[in-house]
């Protein structure tokens, strides 16, 4: 025995720190890249907005976390509520000494030493088994308040859930016009930037020829240059386009993703809002933050009742069957049964302090909910009234593309004759790529400012299980849901 309790003193004073080894590090993250891409179904078509979001929805990492986080909001409820049963155990047990267990008695009147030899009152190894069922009514009521707070939890989780699918929906949505806008602009990109690196090369042939002022050749390469600057600056900024959206949709970060081509309707949508006053009656009644502020506020109030409980005496009940196969008792058998109360007379003195703190908790929590409130209203407003400037902003984006578009169409079919004409050509094709960049950058604002509205309404499309529904069925509820704008 002794030396067995020496190897475990030793194992335990043993164990020091282990980091992983780089090999062990890249084994687990292997197996975490194929785990996560494991149920993914593969593109085969043009990617449609509805499609990115659906993929959004069913694959996207961060939102399968939450889904993971509602799932064991629901496990905790179902443990918590054995925890209102009483407690039935089980044990056996087994006894030894290496000698008799001998007793002496001695008379209770005289004090004197009994005249009988000393007493064997049982075998040197023997083995009991019992079995108890005990209830404590105090347990029963702080575990009853445990399981409405670990319910309200789910319903706080499967807020936090409905938050979470509103930004990752208005992500994707922002990510798919980037994208669709890198796409529409990539071939006109490419061959302005042709067109203007050719223009430039042939002035600085014509400078090194000292054909033309110098001055005027300068002025004219700083002109390209300047063109070439924002036709740069756009295509790097539309470049990670495609990566953001795929890392949202879970798709590897170097696939080609082809976007489908918009409907016309989608390019230019229409100015549609309900009433205000509609919008706040939809917002206290469905927004996530609201909805999750009144089950904390019901968590609270549980948990002041909890606090109040464990101030009143405990009550035990108990019934246990018991056996033993001692040799030398009469009922080697027998049940047992009995009621216990007892309480800490020091929580008397806290009994007040633990009122006043749990007035004060409710209080908090029920200041926090109206808070919540007046700021979710202020959202209704406030995201009305951008997409109200978002939709203005986008129809006059929409009006100087069409306008840089006419005077891009009247400098092609003009004769590129001289130098001048070319940069013209280059200007204008430089002013008609950065007017629809910014049509398109004011679409997506238009969506992410609808998105928002939705988002603060509380408004989302009626989706059940996503790890049941199919990827395709997913897809026509999201567009339905586009359609009537939920």
């Amino acid at each position: 025995m002794a030396g067995v309790i020496a190897a475990i003193v030793t194992a335990s004073c043993t164990v020091l720190p282990q980091p992983f080894s780089a090999s062990q590090q890249q084994a687990v993250t292997a197996v975490d890249r194929n785990a996560a891409r494991a149920d993914v179904e593969p593109l085969t078509a043009p990617l449609t907005l509805a499609e990115a979001i659906a993929r959004g929805l069913k694959y996207n990492l961060d939102h399968r976390t939450h889904m993971m986080e509602e799932a064991l909001a629901v496990g905790q409820l179902d443990l918590s509520r054995y925890d209102m049963l009483p407690k039935l155990t089980a044990a056996a047990g087994y006894g030894w000494r290496n000698n008799e267990r001998i007793t002496r008695s001695q008379d209770s009147v005289t004090g004197l030493p009994s005249l009988a030899n000393p007493y064997i009152s049982s075998d040197r190894s023997h083995a009991t088994q019992d079995l108890g069922l005990t209830w404590s009514i105090l347990d029963f009521g702080v575990s009853y308040q445990n399981s409405k707070q670990n319910a309200d939890r789910i319903l706080v989780a499967a807020e936090r859930r409905r938050k979470a699918m509103h930004l990752l929906m208005r992500d994707v949505r922002a990510a798919y016009w980037r994208a669709a806008s890198a796409q529409k602009l990539e071939g006109a990109l490419r061959e302005t930037i042709v067109l203007a690196e050719a223009a430039l090369s042939d002035s600085r042939k014509i400078e090194g020829e000292k054909i033309r002022d110098p001055m005027e050749a300068l002025r004219y390469q700083r002109s390209l240059l300047e063109n070439l600057r924002v036709l740069e600056s756009i295509q790097w900024e539309l470049g990670s386009a495609r990566i953001e959206l795929a890392s949202l949709i879970n798709l590897p970060l170097d696939a080609k993703v082809e976007l489908a081509e918009p409907q016309a309707e989608d390019l230019t949508p229409v100015h549609s809002v309900m009433p205000v006053e509609r919008m706040e009656e939809l917002a206290i009644a469905n927004n996530a933050d609201i909805k999750e502020q009144l089950y904390t506020t019901r968590i609270t109030v549980a948990e002041t009742r909890k606090s109040m409980l464990r101030q009143f005496p405990g009550l035990s009940l108990s019934y246990t069957y018991r056996h033993d196969n001692d040799s030398y008792l009469i009922n080697n058998t027998w049940r047992e049964a009995g009621a216990q109360i007892g309480m800490n007379l020091f929580s008397l003195l806290s009994m007040a302090s633990t009122k006043r703190f749990s007035a004060a908790s409710i209080k908090l929590a029920e200041q926090r909910r109206m808070a919540t409130q007046m700021a979710v209203l202020a959202q209704v407003h406030l995201s009305l009234h951008q997409y109200d400037s978002a939709y203005a902003l986008f129809e006059r984006s929409d009006a100087i593309w069409l306008v840089d578009q006419r005077i891009d169409g009247h400098s092609v079919n003009r004769q590129a004759v001289a130098a001048r004409s070319q940069l013209e050509r280059v200007s204008n094709n430089t002013s008609a790529v950065v007017s629809l960049l910014r049509r398109y950058q004011a679409l997506n604002e238009v969506y992410a400012a609808r998105g928002k509205i939705q988002a603060t309404l509380g408004t989302e499309p009626a989706l059940g299980d996503l790890q049941d529904i199919k990827l395709s069925d997913l897809v026509q509820i999201v567009e339905r849901a586009e359609r009537n704008g939920a």
